[in-house]
């Protein structure tokens, strides 16, 4: 490049190095071309350097961008040394532009965006200088080609002058690594579809280094696209990437005030705050205070533990909802997507092709280059450190209900097709909901038997909640006060703000909404929770762990007996100490204290009671939610099979049913259970059907 009026420039920028980079250069100078081929720089430290050409940098970033890789290439290294190809790549600009709101204002000026890598392309070469060969005498003629558009082709040939016809010389190109990604705004409680999102390009050193579900920050220059488009929101423009950082901070966009630390340590302080939390979730749903209380100790979390050896204990907190049809789910849902700093939400009844892992995608071919496979992020890795409601689990596919049993406890989502082999973080809380298959609870059923999900699936949760629509007079006559109260006060705030309606004052309204405003405002609790997750970190004290040892070896003991069913397993324990560090959270405390302890035995036990019981024996068993089946109906299946391969052995065409009962009643067997089990036996194939109508063990 020649330097002529351009020499004050290039000048300036090699004194900024001098002033600002001189160990980076020559920290870069050592690593060239194989293991570092870009110099970063911080634009607040060019600002502070030139203030002009900062901001020339941010309105014309091209041509400053070929200024700054110029004065690189100059720099006085020795003589051995040479930065002839790499690259200036510029981060920390002064602000953040919103996805959705880039404009085209923004054409061909330096932003930076921030949000969640949703899909990530495999790393492809793409012609950086492209080698045509003339077809009539053979000349080459070397053309750069723009990271961004249709190929260049000359306008004729150096050889013979004429024009044409050229083709690509694969041999004597140059190539370059590059990579399409697609970003999308993280917003709280929003679905993937509420989500702006632009496509950006990267290319050579920083292709490959982030994965789908990420949090970035992007800072590039914005194209315009002619003639095509992308799939993003942002359809018409495309960002050419110069640096992408990997935001492993949780909550960089919390805005958290010293006003607002005040009011949250004030909170913290009091003793009601596990009351005032139960009731500032979702207020206009009345009761529920169990469910409402495992949500707010979901979004406090418990600690990840990192262990020397490198194993990794999660902190994240699942919680199923399994209840009678009713809005109640969906409302508690949608209220903790609100106060959790970041949530996705998905439906089974709507999912998208993606569903909760990660898929892969082709993408849409643009003026950037031909289609390419992708990875899709699905819903877990895209909430990432954050919330997962996942509503109507049940109606999910077979196939994506299967992939999240590893996802939940593992938290990684891994990636094995074609020639592509990933593992994306998954490390969310998931809030899921799911109703009975055939309508409503009974109570005589073990839930393994009324919901349709796998037990390796339930067994993940940490707290599983039973919730039916059971009359009770009392009970029904304060839930219509509360439903009709709640519509009253918001008639009439609708009426006074939408006709401006002269009759009710800004009091009457405040007097009937009493009941429903949150003791803590919402917002609040949203800092609340981000405040308490990033800077407490608590530990258990001897009497929190003696109370919960012996909880658990209690419960344990009751399994003791030959024949008795294993009341709990080691889940629940790891459950107990996540749920514990939890509520210690919620007081700001250091400490895990006894009182922590206490309070979520009881909400384990009470979990325990409504799923935890075999419906037959009443007493815990731990396989009706591990394995779906109960340790008396494992018995009675052993039995009915025996009795079957007795009978069948007297009988030539096997055991008829009806000696089969006649036997199941004489040794104490229910017959019509034993003709349940033999119903269940024949579907999984485990027993026969005779021609001469008998039946037979395989």
């Amino acid at each position: 490049m020649a330097r002529g009026e351009n020499t004050d420039l290039i000048d300036r920028f090699e004194q900024f190095y001098r002033r600002y980079y001189s160990d980076q250069i020559g920290e870069l100078a050592q690593q060239y071309p194989n293991e570092k081929r870009s110099l970063y720089i911080d634009w607040d430290d060019l600002y502070r350097y030139d203030a002009d050409i900062a901001e020339d940098y941010l309105a014309q970033p091209q041509q400053l961008q070929e200024y700054a890789e110029e004065a690189l290439r100059l720099y006085d290294l020795p003589v051995d040394v040479s930065l002839g190809q790499a690259y200036v790549r510029v981060r920390n600009l002064p602000e953040i532009t919103e996805i959705s709101d880039i404009r085209s204002r923004h054409i061909n000026t330096l932003v930076s965006i921030r949000g969640t890598v949703e899909r990530a392309s495999a790393v492809r070469s793409k012609i950086q200088e492209a080698a045509f060969e003339c077809q009539r005498c053979g000349t080459l003629t070397f053309i750069p080609q723009s990271s961004l558009g249709d190929t260049k082709e000359p306008k004729e040939c150096q050889g013979c002058e004429r024009q044409g016809p050229f083709r690509i010389n694969g041999d004597h190109s140059e190539y370059i690594d590059s990579q399409t990604l697609l970003v999308k705004r993280r917003l709280r409680n929003a679905t993937r579809e509420m989500e702006s999102s632009v496509v950006v390009m990267v290319e050579d050193d920083i292709t490959g280094e982030v994965l789908p579900g990420e949090t970035v920050t992007v800072t590039g220059i914005v194209h315009i696209l002619h003639g095509s488009h992308t799939d993003a929101s942002v359809a018409d423009k495309i960002i050419d990437g110069l640096s992408v950082v990997i935001e492993e901070e949780e909550f960089e966009d919390m805005d958290i005030t010293f006003d607002d630390k005040e009011d949250i340590i004030e909170h913290s302080n009091q003793s009601d705050i596990y009351d005032q939390m139960v009731s500032s979730v979702a207020p206009s749903i009345y009761g529920y205070e169990r469910e409402k209380l495992a949500i707010i100790l979901q979004l406090f979390g418990g600690v990840t533990k990192h262990l020397p050896d490198g194993t990794r204990i999660r902190g994240d907190i699942h919680v199923a909802l399994f209840g009678d049809p009713g809005p109640y789910e969906s409302r508690l849902l949608d209220y903790a997507g609100v106060l959790s700093p970041c949530t996705i939400s998905a439906s089974g009844s709507g999912s998208s092709s993606v569903g909760l892992t990660a898929s892969m995608k082709r993408t849409k071919k643009t003026g950037t280059g031909n289609k390419t496979w992708a990875v899709e992020a699905g819903a877990l890795p895209l909430a990432d450190r954050g919330l997962a409601c996942l509503e109507s689990l049940d109606k999910f596919s077979d196939k994506q209900r299967a992939a999240l049993i590893d996802v939940l406890e593992d938290q990684t989502v891994k990636v094995n097709k074609a020639t592509v082999s990933e593992q994306l973080k998954a490390r969310a809380s998931v809030l899921a909901s799911a109703h009975p298959k055939y309508g409503r609870f009974d109570q005589y059923e073990s839930i393994g038997e009324q919901i349709d999900l796998e037990p390796e699936l339930i067994s993940q949760f940490d707290l599983i909640f039973t919730v039916t629509d059971q009359p009770d007079p009392d009970h029904d006559s304060r839930l219509a006060q509360h439903i009709l109260q709640t519509n009253f006060a918001g008639e009439l705030n609708t009426q006074r703000t939408e006709i401006n309606y002269p009759n009710i004052t800004e009091e009457q309204v405040r007097s009937q909404t009493e009941e429903i405003v949150p003791p803590i405002d919402a917002e609040l609790l949203h800092k609340y929770i981000a405040y308490a997750k990033s800077n407490v970190y608590p530990t258990m004290t001897e009497e929190a762990r003696e109370a919960i040892r012996d909880f658990y070896v209690d419960l344990r003991s009751k399994g003791a007996d030959e024949d008795a069913p294993i009341p709990v397993t080691g889940r629940k324990l790891e459950a107990l100490v996540r749920l514990a560090e939890a509520s210690a959270r919620v007081r700001l405390s250091d400490t895990v204290e006894q009182k922590d302890a206490d309070r979520v035995i009881e909400i384990v036990r009470s979990c325990l009671q409504d799923i935890g019981i075999d419906t037959e024996t009443g007493h815990f068993d731990a396989d009706v939610v591990e394995t779906g089946t109960a340790k008396s109906q494992r018995d009675r299946i052993k039995s009915v099979k025996q009795l079957i391969a007795n009978i069948a052995e007297e009988y030539k065409g096997g055991a008829p049913e009806e000696v089969i009962f006649d036997r199941a009643n004489e040794v104490g067997l229910n017959s019509s259970k034993a003709e349940h089990e033999i119903d269940k036996l024949k579907q999984k194939g485990e027993v026969y059907e005779t021609p001469e109508g008998g039946l037979r063990t395989t």
